[in-house]
């Protein structure tokens, strides 16, 4: 499984999502291209997080059945549910998000292993280290392959 950890794996996202243009049109689901941007952002603000995140009802209930799907190598199902706070609505200014998100994935690789995901997931309650980097890649993969790249 490719871990965000790894040097080619992380430049490899970085590569494709420079390729993702603002007419980059999605192959399933319902978010523009800037939306998926600031969506995988939120992502971003779980493991890189310097306060705990409320463990949410359904996380707790069955959170730890489907867990092991962030970080094993099937890729993810299209059209997955989203939870609430993760959901973006309304116009998105790509170049930002872009930028931003880019931001992000440098802070998660350069901390490295031993210095993200302080907190349990939310959803999905705790992870070790290299699951983290297993997990943040693969919701990213999911989304570029979502806009083709």
């Amino acid at each position: 499984m490719k871990s965000l950890f790894d040097k080619e794996s992380y430049e490899e996202i970085n590569r494709r999502i420079n390729a993702l243009s603002l007419s980059s049109q999605r192959q399933w689901g319902k978010m523009e291209v800037a939306q998926m941007l600031a969506h995988c952002k939120a992502a971003f603000r779980v493991p890189l997080s310097d306060k705990k995140i409320p463990r949410s009802f359904l996380g707790l209930m069955i959170g730890w059945m489907i867990k092991s799907k962030l970080y094993n190598d099937d890729p993810w199902k299209k059209n997955l549910p989203t939870a609430p706070e993760f959901k973006i609505s309304g116009e998105k200014n790509f170049e930002k998000e872009r930028q931003e998100l880019s931001g992000l994935i440098n802070t998660f690789y350069t901390r490295g292993p031993g210095n993200v995901g302080k907190f349990p997931h939310p959803m999905f309650g705790t992870f070790t280290q290299p699951q983290w980097g297993q997990a943040m890649y693969k919701h990213l993969d999911h989304h570029l392959r979502q806009f083709g790249v």
